[in-house]
């Protein structure tokens, strides 16, 4: 049987005050709108940007600036912002307007 702490470690919770100093992995991924499993990935590649309280990962205002302008900025192993626009299926060109 999974207690609630387990049930809740991968789900973005809100934090009581959005502009508080310090906020656990969860709270951090509801305020910056993406997945905790993905923030998780990124503190383990950057290190310097997160701290500790016991065994728990925090965040503070600047760690989440941080955070927030790496996660505008896209992905830097694919070079693009925006995700990948969907290709039309094959055979199925549009119509020459005026043709």
């Amino acid at each position: 049987m999974a207690t609630r702490a387990y049930e809740l470690y991968g789900v973005p919770t809100p934090p009581h005050d959005p502009e508080q100093e310090y906020m656990t992995v969860q709270e951090t991924a509801h305020v910056l709108n993406c997945s905790v499993s993905w923030l998780r990935r990124f503190l383990k590649a950057n290190r310097h940007l997160h701290g500790y309280s016991g065994r728990r990962i925090i965040t503070n205002r600047e760690d989440r600036a941080a955070i927030y302008e790496a996660l505008r900025a896209g992905d830097p192993r694919k070079g693009r912002t925006l995700p990948r626009q969907r290709r039309r299926p094959a055979g199925r060109t549009p119509a020459l307007a005026g043709s």
